[in-house]
């Protein structure tokens, strides 16, 4: 790697010792930039990844994460730094540039680099960029998925020999810190309330989602079923001849992709669209063929054509994908009830989405809520639940809900927190299911109350639903 003339020599602040900060230190420093890491943390983590930097040239700063460190010139934050964050105060009284480490990697990209098909939205962004990903790789395309997932994006952009294109996940929290990205093309999956605390109102959150359709230049591709997605469309500016696709769950009008007969279709990116759609693959090909799922597979077969890809390796990519663990994932089928894991489902959107696909549903739920309302969530799922199941410190709230929306519900609430909590969550779950019944466990919460994270709560699950097979043998 040899120096790069917008950062030699120039003093760089990075706000945090994550993944994607200690990749921006690297990369800096290695470009010929005097760089300091400023982290809160003092601990042993901190220590060994301060000793490590420092072979790169890094100074880092462990136990301060509030003084901006003299002579900055720009700082790089990580994504979960709230922007009211003390450093960034000091940084705007110094009159010093506050950016992300995807506005980094898009500056180093430079002109000549891979293009980007960027992806946001409150649910379903990691799935669909995976998606794009699987397909742009049956195209032959060199690429990878990105951003929020996966490498480091300063890293990917870095890569020799380049890529070809690039699936990028874009979350708000990276929006915000990214005032020049403009990829080839980009989606907004939905748009519901989340991480209100970080970006302070709904207005605020849906204008940074909004940030990923500046500059497009083929297409600005939005959910026909979530007005909110078309009015950031209508409000970007994008390049000339930059056009509005909609997928949708349905048959697809004019520039749209969408289902027909259990085949999706493109009546988008075909030379008479007026009169012919072209066939991209069957609902079968997706894995899984949940609604939710099928129109993330529409945007990102919406993303590849809009990049020119062909309709086969559109199937061939959504035929090779397989979905991330913890996210609508079949776990067993035990006396006749089938089990299902969505511990992803950490939000009342993400939850709806689980529950609009099975019926009957017995329902495990819970846990901290991040100032979520439920109501709309339960009263649109109430004639489906066959009962619920509920765990974790702001379960009572859901309990309320149901209450008032579901009152002949029946309801278990576990008010126990130890490790074999989600064993007998699992347990009283299979007591209120009937045979064809599906257990889901979609939380509509996060789960740091009880769990490292989600990915430990499906495992505690998983492991429970398996111990009950055991049991049935």
């Amino acid at each position: 790697m040899t120096t790069h003339p917008s950062f030699t020599g120039r003093r760089v602040t990075v706000a945090g010792l994550g993944v994607s900060g200690v990749s921006a230190a690297r990369a800096l420093a290695r470009l010929g930039a005097h760089v300091t890491v400023v982290d809160a943390g003092d601990g042993e983590r901190q220590r060994a990844l301060a000793a490590d930097l420092a072979a790169d040239g890094v100074e880092v700063r462990p136990g301060d994460g509030a003084t901006l460190p003299k002579g900055t010139e720009l700082v790089v934050t990580s994504p979960g730094w709230r922007p009211d964050s003390p450093l960034f105060a000091a940084a705007a009284a110094a009159g010093v540039e506050v950016v992300g480490d995807v506005e980094i990697a898009w500056r180093l990209r430079g002109e000549n680099g891979p293009p980007w098909l960027a992806v946001t939205g409150t649910n379903g962004k990691t799935t669909t960029v995976r998606m794009l990903a699987a397909i742009l790789d049956a195209a032959g395309l060199r690429t990878a998925a990105v951003g929020n997932i996966g490498t480091p994006i300063i890293d990917t952009v870095l890569a020799d020999p380049p890529y070809d294109v690039l699936a990028v996940e874009l979350s708000s929290y990276q929006l915000h810190w990214a005032p020049s990205v403009r990829p080839h093309s980009a989606a907004v999956l939905n748009l519901a309330p989340d991480h209100l605390d970080w970006h302070g109102s709904m207005a605020a959150y849906a204008a940074d989602k909004g940030r990923i359709y500046e500059g497009n230049r083929v297409a600005c591709v939005y959910n026909g079923a979530d007005p909110a997605t078309e009015a950031l469309v209508r409000e970007a500016d994008v390049a000339e001849g930059c056009r509005a696709i909609a997928f949708t769950l349905g048959a697809p009008g004019l520039s749209e992709l969408g289902v027909v007969d259990g085949i999706l279709v493109d009546r988008a990116f075909v030379p008479d669209r007026r009169h012919r759609a072209q066939e991209l693959a069957e609902v079968s090909d997706v894995d899984p063929p949940a609604p939710h799922n099928i129109a993330n597979a529409l945007a990102a077969a919406a993303l590849a054509r809009a990049y020119g890809v062909e309709p086969r390796a559109v199937r061939d990519g959504l035929r090779a994908f397989r979905p991330d663990a913890h996210r609508i994932a079949h776990v067993a089928d035990v006396a006749g009830v089938a089990y299902v894991d969505d511990s992803k489902a950490t939000n009342t959107h993400a939850a709806r989405a689980s529950l609009s696909a099975y019926e009957p549903v017995v329902w495990i739920a819970g846990g901290l809520a991040k100032g979520a309302a439920f109501d709309d969530l339960v009263a649109g799922a109430a004639g489906r639940l066959r009962g619920a199941v509920l765990i974790g410190a702001d379960r009572h709230l859901i309990a309320e809900a149901l209450a008032r929306h579901a009152p002949d519900v029946p309801v278990v609430d576990l008010a126990r927190t130890d490790t074999g909590a989600m064993a007998a969550a699992v347990r009283e779950a299979a007591r209120l299911a009937r045979r064809g019944d599906t257990v889901l466990m979609a939380p509509a919460c996060a789960s740091m109350d009880m769990f490292t994270n989600y990915n430990e709560r499906g495992d505690a699950f998983a492991t429970a639903v398996r111990d009950l097979a055991g049991e049935e043998q």
